[in-house]
């Protein structure tokens, strides 16, 4: 796709060594499931069955449920912070050192390019391990009260668009605080979760404090809706979210979600150009787009629109589409079969709808799930493409005159977990900040991620916030 000449860097897929099946972590062990389910996870960028994992029935809920309650009673919720930071601290040294089998592995089961998964997912990764390491023997001072306790068994569920990731954000301050985990990552991307496991074997963590379930849809509602959990932890879409909160509604387990977005990245017209278009791109098209928080409605002020779109133009042209494992692509594969369907289907809305579609020169790979990255200009308020989430690479501009406008139409959205400002005025970011309906609003940036910040939405996008110290107070009981 690219206009200039280079030559493929591919990282090998030598260094990961995938089983043909896998079976549940339960209490320290793989166990094989009370039934006989199994689904295949598929390479997105080639179409090749990569595994066959299991799918856990209601009982094996049961099972992992019952391991952590064990270990919660015994030895984890009765162990000292200090001794549990040990732990932690070991789990993140060796996600540290096995850091590039596990990007491999996180390219190849979920069509993210390396550079993303090396530079990006497995360091925060690890980031978070350590910075909730530190947090675990500082519990009474960190003020949530004089004897902050852990809630009991959480039970987790995280999508498949950052799967390690996620699963770092849910596990690290649950057993920071002294809780012990069932955690269901997402069907199509299992690996890196099952290969979590084995770290959690190699750093003698004790058996039953992380218990790894997988599955499709009915796992997660066995786990969620399972008498034995005190605390549900969901990333994922806003239409599930609902479904979880009403089955939690009514008795005593503690919830967070985190949903979708339709993040709007807002420029004035006395931003830096450049500057902002590299963001406007890393906004949308980090991870094929498959971010909840993605910059996916792009507002610019009239007077710059023009100019703005024709330098994006001109910066999507050098984007390559291709092989996840090559050290050049900038965009990998669509995660799965389903999910293409609907960026088509919400991308051709677009066009239907009047909106102008266009997409660089791009020849994509005759296998797998792939989509170029697109932009649609003439886009108004009512069009889909402005309102819904689409979790691909394809953004909508639309345009505004004064700041108020542009407020307004970046709150006129049932989500609300992120946004961007663009400008030289310090006073104008503050201002707009302080009206923007977003759970994190980022200021000449974007992306920007730390352990130590809190991360969350409003309205449709969920509550309860991940990271930092606020990350901790859903999983204590003070």
């Amino acid at each position: 796709m690219s206009i200039f000449e280079y030559a493929p860097a591919p990282e090998s897929a030598a260094i990961v060594d995938i089983r043909p099946s896998y079976d549940l972590f339960i209490g320290g062990a793989w166990v094989e499931s009370a039934g006989e389910r199994r689904h295949k996870s598929v390479n997105p960028a080639t179409e090749d069955v990569l595994a066959e994992i299991t799918e856990a029935t209601a009982a094996d809920v049961d099972h992992a449920v019952a391991a952590a309650r064990k270990a919660f009673d015994t030895v984890w919720g009765p162990m000292p912070g200090r001794d549990r930071a040990k732990y932690l601290f070991r789990i993140a040294r060796l996600l540290q050192e096995r850091s590039r089998e596990l990007a491999v592995l996180e390219s190849i089961d979920n069509g993210k390019p390396i550079r993303e998964s090396r530079d990006v997912d497995l360091p925060l990764v690890a980031a978070h391990f350590f910075y909730y390491a530190g947090w675990a023997d500082k519990l009474p001072y960190a003020g949530f009260g004089p004897d902050p306790r852990p809630v009991g068994v959480a039970g987790q569920v995280i999508p498949w668009n950052f799967p390690l990731l996620m699963l770092a954000w849910k596990i690290a301050p649950a057993l920071a605080c002294g809780n012990t985990v069932v955690l269901k990552p997402a069907e199509t991307t299992s690996l890196t979760a099952l290969a979590f496991a084995e770290i959690c074997r190699q750093a003698d963590l004790p058996a039953g404090v992380v218990n790894i379930v997988t599955g499709a849809g009915e796992t997660g509602r066995a786990l969620v809706e399972h008498p034995g959990i005190d605390k549900i932890a969901f990333t994922g879409s806003t239409e599930v979210g609902r479904q979880i909160a009403r089955s939690a509604a009514g008795t005593a387990k503690r919830l967070t979600l985190e949903l979708g977005g339709k993040a709007a990245n807002v420029i004035f017209d006395d931003a830096a150009l450049d500057q902002a278009v590299e963001g406007v791109v890393n906004g949308i098209f980090f991870n094929q787009g498959h971010v909840c928080c993605a910059g996916s409605r792009l507002l610019v002020q009239e007077s710059v629109a023009a100019e703005l779109i024709d330098r994006l133009k001109r910066r999507m042209a050098t984007l390559r589409v291709g092989d996840p494992l090559d050290k050049n692509t900038d965009v990998g594969a669509i995660n799965s079969a389903e999910q293409l369907d609907k960026i088509r289907t919400l991308s051709a809305a677009g066009e239907d709808e009047g909106a102008v579609r266009w997409s660089p020169p791009c020849e994509l790979p005759s296998r797998g799930y792939w989509f170029a990255p697109t932009v649609f200009t003439e886009v108004a308020q009512s069009h889909r493409i402005a309102r819904e989430e689409i979790f691909g690479p394809v953004l909508s501009v639309l345009t505004f005159r004064t700041p108020a406008e542009a407020v307004e139409k970046a709150n006129n959205t049932p989500y609300g977990l992120s946004a961007g400002i663009w400008t030289e005025k310090g006073s104008r970011i503050l201002w707009m900040a302080e009206r923007l309906r977003a759970g994190v609003v980022w200021a000449n940036t974007f992306n920007k991620f730390d352990p130590a910040a809190p991360f969350g939405g409003y309205k449709e996008s969920g509550f309860g916030r991940e990271g930092g110290r606020h990350g901790l107070e859903a999983y204590l009981d003070v």
